[in-house]
C-alpha cells in the first residue's frame, strides 16, 4: 500500500512545471492574444495581465506535460502510426473545449460577462473544424520534428497565432 502511494507521489512530482516554460508561457501566449485584441481593437491592460498569468500559469503547466504523456504513450509505436499517433492527440488536446476556454478566459479578463454563454462552445466547435488541416500540419511538425524539450515552445508560437485566429473566431462563427 504505501509503495503504491509514493509511487503516484513520485509521478505526480515528476511534472514539468519549470521556470522557462512559464516565462515563454506568459510571453507569447499574451503576446498572441494582444495581438488579436489590437486587431479587433479590444486591447485592455487587464485581459493583457490575465493572459500573461493564463501563459505562465494553465499553458506553462499543461502543454508540457500532455506532451511528455503522448512520448510516453507513443514509444511503442513504429513508423506512420507514431507518427499519426502523435499528431492527433496533440488536435486532440486543442479541441473545442480547450478553445472555448480560451475564449471565456478573453471574455473573463476583459470583462464582458455578459459575452459569456454557451455560444462560445459553438464558436469553438467551428474554430475547431475549420482549422484541422492547419492544425494537422503544424502539430505534425511540432510532434514528430521538435525535440521533446522545443515541443512547448513551438506549441506556444503556433498558439499564439492560434490565439489571434480564436480571438477573431467570435467575429467569424457568430
Amino acid at each position: 500500500m504505501f509503495n503504491k502511494i509514493r509511487y503516484k507521489l513520485k509521478r505526480l512530482i515528476a511534472l514539468h512545471y519549470k521556470k522557462s516554460n512559464i516565462l515563454k508561457g506568459a510571453l507569447i501566449y499574451s503576446a498572441g492574444d494582444t495581438i488579436a485584441a489590437l486587431l479587433l481593437d479590444e486591447f485592455s491592460w487587464y485581459r493583457l495581465l490575465g493572459m500573461i498569468l493564463i501563459g505562465a500559469t494553465f499553458y506553462a503547466f499543461e502543454i508540457p506535460n500532455y506532451f511528455d504523456w503522448i512520448v510516453k504513450k507513443t514509444a511503442h509505436l513504429k513508423g506512420l502510426k507514431a507518427t499519426l499517433t502523435k499528431t492527433v492527440l496533440a488536435i486532440l488536446y486543442f479541441n473545442p473545449l480547450w478553445i472555448a476556454r480560451h475564449l471565456l478566459f478573453i471574455k473573463l479578463f476583459s470583462g464582458q460577462f455578459e459575452a459569456i454563454g454557451f455560444n462560445l462552445l459553438e464558436i469553438a466547435f467551428w474554430s475547431f473544424i475549420v482549422n484541422i488541416p492547419i492544425s494537422f500540419v503544424a502539430n505534425y511538425i511540432i510532434q514528430n520534428r521538435f525535440k521533446l524539450q522545443w515541443r512547448f515552445l513551438g506549441s506556444a508560437i503556433f498558439s499564439a497565432l492560434m490565439a489571434i485566429y480564436y480571438a477573431m473566431s467570435e467575429t467569424i462563427f457568430s
